[in-house]
């Protein structure tokens, strides 16, 4: 077979392979919005219009007032995105939701070819790479949105990159790119600010365990003894013991080395430029101080987990593996790789997969970290078990262009079938409109801003209203009972600690759990908040019950929403 038109194959197929994972990645892109959209426009155009100058907004200067503004409970707020809300507002200012739409489909084709670009950088195989590129976006097709956590993806495969150039060349760039993708991520997401720092602990993990199972303990601690002795035996003797010394410590690592080559399963190694790693943590680990938030990028995940918040809503709940078949997938691909092949896998890659694997069963939202950092490591073991078998199995020059050129065939039908796939997926998504109907009170909120807050005020208008769409209420200007700022309703972030250590505060988001699964009763709710008003979905319990109940009488209804009116004054 022509050697030159392998090349030219290979040629046409990297274009192919590229394309595919611009046209994929914009295809599986929603172009329905989901709830947090909603509030970070307004609280990106609360800061728009409350920052007279952008230098306010820098941490040694007045930053931000760090209080909610949209529901009417008055409480404080942490803005864990501050900067992302900003910059959402600014597109939507200009373009609508359409600039939004966009933007996110261009965040998702970048997340795609970086991906891509860098599996190649690192291990040099384009179409594993580009199998398990498009495999990681396909996985992550639930979790690409207009929120910030498709930025900090971006942000987090950066880091991966500028950590493993780091250790093998010890890159200064590398080393202040990883300090500012620190500062980035503590003012676009801080939430998830101290996850970056968990990319950094498998590779100290792995630098200190190699370290203590391989150190000569004997020959140091003999040198060390060496240098008391020096005066004492002359100098011509301490050099002697000393070079003796140096001998037998290199003689200890030659025989470690070999010893490293005969491992299974963990390809253990000394990695350099580890203590510039550690170095470079500690100085991004200060970023969280370079904010206008004042020190909630330390603690705002702490205070998260205290709360009870992550035990009702979805993402957080632990994983179910069963439901899960992207999960199976992925756990049956790298423990069958690790069972059933002589792939060695880096001990600081089996540190970081146990401990994200881990993280994904205790709580679904860190399968997204599973899926973009795991994918690095799947792509390393996938291109050792193909070196192994190219070790095995001998060709001579002809059969091997001939099985080049299979494989090229091979790869372009896959290419054309992910081309048909996003194809499939475009065409569904172009009936989409950017609000959902069924799951916002698009017609409702209009109803409240024509016929009642005129009536009764904002500031006298106490709606009650569910989790799920009190971001488009708010993003309609209607002061909320509660939205899907989840934190915001939690004790944790409004209220102050006790003498026994907890908090003490408005606890809205459990009363809004309580209220809505009718495990307590709604009206004594209703009166300890002085509820007006009342909006729910057309065929929930609560609507049933308040249908029947003759302290409330139907306002408004559709086909999605209805809109109730407390008879009797609860200040009564």
């Amino acid at each position: 077979m022509n050697v030159k038109v392998n090349k030219i194959l290979k040629f046409i197929i990297e274009i192919f392979f590229i394309m595919t994972i611009i046209f994929f990645s914009y295809s599986i892109t929603p172009k329905t919005f989901q709830n947090d959209t909603f509030y970070t426009i307004k609280i990106g155009e609360l800061i728009q219009n409350s920052t007279d100058n952008a230098r306010d907004l820098l941490p040694w200067n007045k930053g931000l007032d760090m209080k909610d503004h949209f529901s009417w409970h008055n409480l404080p707020y942490t803005y864990p995105h501050w900067l992302y809300d900003l910059l959402t507002y600014k597109i939507y200012s200009g373009w609508g939701f359409y600039g939004i739409y966009i933007t996110t489909c261009i965040l998702a084709v970048l997340l795609g070819l970086l991906i891509y670009f860098i599996n190649l950088k690192l291990n040099k195989n384009h179409n594993i790479s580009y199998l398990i590129t498009i495999g990681t976006i396909y996985c992550l097709k639930n979790f690409i949105a207009a929120r910030a956590q498709l930025v900090t993806y971006l942000l987090f495969v950066l880091a991966i990159f500028f950590i493993e150039i780091f250790i093998r060349k010890k890159n200064v760039w590398c080393g202040i790119g990883l300090i500012i993708i620190s500062l980035l991520i503590a003012n676009l997401h801080c939430a998830v600010w101290p996850f970056f720092f968990v990319l950094f602990i498998p590779y100290i993990a792995d630098w200190v365990c190699t370290g203590i199972a391989t150190y000569d303990y004997e020959n140091h601690i003999n040198g060390f003894i060496l240098r008391f002795k020096k005066k004492k035996i002359g100098k011509l003797e301490y050099e002697k013991q000393r070079n003796e010394l140096k001998e037998k410590i290199k003689e200890h690592d030659r025989v470690v080395e070999s010893r490293f080559r005969k491992t299974n399963k963990i390809e253990i190694s000394r990695r350099k430029n580890i203590k510039g790693l550690i170095i470079v943590m500690i100085v991004c680990a200060f970023m969280g101080l370079c904010t206008p938030i004042k020190d909630v990028p330390y603690t705002y995940l702490v205070k998260t987990m205290q709360g009870n918040t992550t035990e009702s809503i979805s993402e957080h709940q632990p994983l179910v593996l069963v439901t899960h078949e992207n999960m199976i997938v992925i756990l049956i691909l790298v423990f069958g790789i690790l069972i059933f092949s002589r792939a060695k896998i880096r001990l600081c890659d089996f540190y970081m997969l146990a401990g994200l694997i881990a993280l994904s069963f205790f709580s679904q939202r860190q399968i997204s970290m599973l899926v973009i950092i795991g994918n690095f490591i799947l792509v390393r073991l996938l291109c050792k078990v193909v070196s192994n078998i190219k070790g095995v199995i001998k060709f001579d020059e002809i059969n091997r262009e001939e099985l080049k050129f299979v494989g090229n065939i091979l790869m372009i039908s896959i290419v054309f079938s992910i081309s048909a796939i996003s194809v499939y997926e475009f065409k569904s998504k172009k009936i989409d409109s950017f609000i959902d109907e069924t799951s916002y009170p698009v017609n409702a909120a209009e109803y409240i801003n024509r016929e009642l807050i005129p009536v009764f005020g904002k500031e006298n208008l106490r709606l009650y209203n569910e989790y799920n769409y009190g971001s488009y209420l708010l993003f309609q200007g209607i002061p909320v009972f509660i939205d899907s700022r989840a934190d915001l309703y939690a004790p944790e972030f409004n209220g102050q600690k006790n003498e026994s250590g907890k908090y003490e505060g408005n606890d809205i988001f459990s009363d809004f759990t309580k209220i809505n699964t009718l495990s307590k009763d709604y009206e004594e709710k209703f009166r300890e908040y002085k509820i007006t008003h009342v909006i729910t979905y057309e065929n929930s319990k609560l609507s049933s019950l308040l249908d029947k109940d003759t302290n409330y009488s139907l306002l408004y209804s559709d086909e999605y929403f209805k809109i109730y009116e407390r008879v009797r004054s609860v200040y009564e």
